[in-house]
């Protein structure tokens, strides 16, 4: 019998729980399913936008944890980025950036993709993208 999954769901390093939360749920608009701890300052927790879902877990136990981010450990989070199926590229752009965050001027890609990136504050790349031909279209 072959393998039967339905979906996946990523699970990513964060440095400051508090912080990511901020992005992830009060700039971008995630939902908590479920955490470890009933506050923000929790070891893990699983969040929800739409049909996309992330797990977060904190990189360091609370004892362990250095006063401040590696900026190497950042910096090698540039090679992992999350493509995310968004129809309008353009206006969550506009959002993106009323809101605070430096994402890139949409552009096509080579291969058809209207696109904008953008980074978390971990380093981890989030890439919003949607066939040019059908971009704009909220059928």
């Amino acid at each position: 019998m072959p393998l039967r999954i339905s979906h996946t769901v990523t699970l990513l390093q964060v440095f400051d729980m508090p912080t990511s939360l901020r992005f992830y749920r009060d700039l971008l608009g995630f939902e908590v399913v479920q955490r470890s701890q009933p506050t923000d300052r929790c070891g893990w927790v699983w969040l929800r936008l739409g049909d996309v879902e992330l797990m977060l877990n904190t990189a360091y136990e609370d004892a362990d944890r250095p006063g401040q981010q590696d900026e190497g450990r950042r910096r090698a989070h540039g090679d992992t980025v999350l493509y995310f199926g968004c129809r309008d590229v353009d206006a969550s752009f506009r959002f993106l950036r009323a809101i605070g965050i430096d994402a890139s001027a949409p552009r096509t890609a080579p291969y058809g993709m209207r696109q904008t990136s953008f980074q978390d504050p971990d380093g981890y790349g989030l890439c919003l993208q949607w066939p040019a031909d059908q971009s704009g279209d909220e059928r």
